[in-house]
């Protein structure tokens, strides 16, 4: 294979490397050296792709925020319906490829660093915003002006769930965690019905 084709593929390897030691470490406090020894090359190669831990880091959240945004839309497309569409948002929050141990101590510290590097909180507030988007647009034809208020509640609640388990030495259970802000959209909708009408919660 030329040289020039290896690029995309050790980019990756680091990628992978760096989700991996962040987050079975659960911390930072990583060096790249480490990252690089993981991915299988020198840690000035690293450097020369990424030129930092913190550009290497943020490069592996991008790449866990472009699987999660195609498996979120993915469950859009398959929606039937408005509530199928919140449902599907939820269920890829915690899917399988994104609710890992790995990806979940990523996080974490994806949260920590954007308290202070500004690339990392543009990148947050991007997700933050499609989140949000996606949630109210398709709860606006089923609670009306409250869209945006039990968008932010399950946003939270997402975030929230993450967190937790972050801190939860126990293998994470994606279908666990789903139903806890399923639960509450279940709750949400029955009061936004009419009187008279229970919304019949999806589980």
């Amino acid at each position: 294979m030329p040289k020039l084709g290896m690029e995309p593929i050790r980019k990756a390897a680091l990628v992978n490397a760096t989700i991996t030691e962040i987050g079975r470490s659960g911390s930072l406090d990583v060096t790249v050296s480490q990252i690089a020894r993981r991915a299988g090359m020198s840690s000035a190669l690293a450097h020369h792709y990424f030129g930092s831990k913190e550009q290497i880091f943020l490069a592996a959240m991008r790449h866990v925020l472009t699987l999660y945004g195609a498996e979120v839309r993915g469950a859009l497309a398959a929606a039937d319906g408005n509530r199928a569409r919140v449902v599907g948002i939820v269920r890829a929050s915690f899917s399988s490829a994104n609710f890992r141990r790995e990806v979940i101590g990523a996080w974490l510290n994806f949260y920590v660093l954007a308290q202070t590097q500004a690339d990392a909180a543009r990148l947050l507030a991007v997700y933050q915003r499609r989140l949000a988007s996606n949630l109210v647009h398709a709860l606006r034809p089923l609670v009306g002006a409250r869209a945006r208020p039990v968008a932010d509640g399950l946003g939270a609640l997402i975030d929230g769930v993450y967190i937790r388990e972050a801190l939860n030495p126990r293998t994470p259970d994606g279908a666990r965690a789903a139903q806890v802000v399923l639960d509450y959209l279940a709750r949400e909708l029955e009061g936004a019905a009419a009187p008279g009408q229970t919304q019949r919660p999806q589980r």
